[in-house]
């Protein structure tokens, strides 16, 4: 297996197969856990921490490099929750839809810790395959 993406995902990937290393950061990051090690918490409660307590890896490096993954799996669901429940449901059944907004949104809050967690390793993903000089990541374990 040849690997051209620069030296970080020579020592990071060269045992791993691309598509296994998604998998394997995805999942670990919808368990909220560090995409990197699969040990540390992204979370505390509903507090983002800013560091893996195993590896080290600083999760968001700056304020807003998980917005358009937050954007993606949050804001857009929610927004075509709403028309489809306005235009489609509430309309005609107005109990019907209220109850599915209602039931829906509920959803949206208890899964926000996974697709947030699953937006963090999105984001590292990217730091993997595009790596900066300036922004390390801590060797592998």
């Amino acid at each position: 297996m040849t690997l051209t993406m620069g030296s970080r995902l020579d020592y990071i990937g060269s045992m791993t197969p691309r598509s296994t290393l998604i998998r394997l950061a995805l999942r670990r990051g919808l368990h909220k856990r560090c995409p990197h090690c699969g040990e540390g918490r992204l979370f505390a409660r509903w507090t983002h921490l800013e560091r893996c307590s195993t590896c080290g890896l600083m999760f968001v490096r700056n304020p807003g490099d998980t917005w358009f993954f937050t954007i993606v799996s949050d804001r857009l669901p929610i927004g075509a929750m709403i028309v489809v429940i306005y235009f489609g449901m509430g309309r005609s059944h107005p109990i019907l839809g209220a109850t599915l907004l209602v039931v829906l949104l509920t959803l949206l809050v208890i899964t926000a810790p996974n697709r947030w967690g699953a937006g963090i390793a999105l984001h590292y993903l990217t730091r993997v395959f595009w790596p900066d000089p300036a922004e390390p990541l801590p060797p592998p374990r």
